[in-house]
């Protein structure tokens, strides 16, 4: 009944609205049908299975596959412990979906990915090990972030036993992804401060560095940050190009996070500034414990937003030579025995990207609501 009445109020609320509601249906009705007499009948979807090792990890060797699943397995055995130090702050809706999510890991990836079941159980059983042990030790919850920085950097040790130029796929994407955010937002957090300090200088320096990046495509920093970051460090030394991909990531991403923390910085009213120095805080403590911990919960949206920008924007990768998800979707359509299957292909990179974009949005609408910014 509730649902009846929720339909009533906003979809058949006069006669404009139904009218709107209707053409609008049907439209999405004639459009789902096409879709799906299409998806069913007449797609050939076997292009995806029988590439799925190529679109995941790119050239990466085979037999060096297991290095990546060892990090997988930190990772989820993380994740498993984070979700029981957050399972009463986030609430059961999060359980289940995460319930659902592996549920449909455990089901579709030994199809797509045979001979992998054995490593799909012990990530599942880290996963599921580490999930009580969270809920007992709720202490951990503040030291999370620097657990989760060492296990992204242990990952990524286990992982170079391989040479960078042999990372690809979506493997390559997430990557980037991660290690664009870890370094773009502290370095925006300090253009933030930056641009708002009252030291000329410093401001000025800031206000440049983020105008200026603000105002080029992120293509022009890729392709600067590819052809000078060699010109930064010894003759002998060759940076590889994912190095190079995730600097000019991060210094664009830098620019976009400074002016979101800056508006977030210019709406704590100045009363919180007065009350600090008044109990004595120095500058320091004023802004580390008062000021941005307020500014960043304000700003929590964009944050994410940018985050999911930052996760679509690896698709540029293909550019500058990497082999990034979308440049082995190229490679895979590239063989005679795939051609014309574009639309399967495209339409699995469009629904990878959209369920990555899905996860960072509902984690972002959960921590509004944690911290009572929201009630969706």
């Amino acid at each position: 009944m509730r649902f009846v009445a929720w339909m009533r109020k906003n979809l058949f609320d006069g006669w404009w609205n139904t009218l709107l509601t209707l053409s609008v249906g049907g439209l999405l009705i004639a459009f789902l049908r096409s879709v799906s007499i299409w998806a069913f009948t007449e797609a050939r979807w076997y292009v995806i299975p029988n590439n799925f090792r190529l679109l995941m990890v790119g050239p990466y060797p085979p037999e060096e596959v297991w290095r990546l699943w060892v990090a997988l397995t930190i990772t989820t055995g993380l994740m498993g412990l984070s979700f029981g130090v957050f399972v009463r702050w986030w609430g059961p809706a999060l359980s289940r979906a995460l319930a659902l999510a592996l549920l449909i890991w455990v089901l579709a990836w030994p199809v797509v990915m045979p001979g992998t079941r054995l490593w799909l159980f012990l990530a599942l059983v880290t996963f599921f090990a580490a999930y009580p042990l969270g809920t007992r030790l709720a202490g951990l919850r503040k030291f999370l972030p620097v657990m989760w920085l060492l296990a992204f950097l242990l990952a990524l040790d286990v992982a170079s036993g391989v040479p960078m130029n042999r990372w690809g796929g979506f493997f390559l994407t997430m990557v980037v992804t991660v290690s664009t955010v870890v370094i773009a937002f502290p370095l925006g957090l300090i253009l933030a401060l930056g641009r708002t300090s009252k030291m000329p200088v410093i401001s000025l320096l800031s206000t440049l560095y983020i105008e200026l990046i603000r105002g080029v495509p992120l293509v022009t920093v890729l392709f600067l940050a590819w052809i000078m970051v060699p010109l930064f460090v010894p003759e002998n030394l060759r940076v590889p190009q994912m190095i190079r991909a995730i600097a000019g990531f991060a210094l664009f991403a830098a620019a976009y996070l400074a002016e979101y923390v800056r508006g977030g910085l210019q709406g704590v009213p100045k009363g919180q500034w007065e009350a600090a120095w008044a109990v004595g805080l120095s500058g320091y403590q004023t802004v580390t414990y008062i000021i941005l911990p307020q500014a960043i919960r304000s700003v929590i949206p964009a944050l994410i937003g940018q985050a999911i920008a930052i996760f679509k924007d690896t698709s540029l990768l293909v550019i500058i030579g990497l082999f990034d998800l979308l440049s082995m979707a190229q490679v895979a359509l590239s063989n005679p025995k795939y051609l014309g299957l574009e639309r399967e292909v495209y339409l699995f990179l469009m629904l990878v990207y959209f369920i990555g974009a899905a996860v960072l949005s509902y984690a972002s609408r959960r921590v509004e609501k944690a911290m009572g910014l929201g009630s969706r």
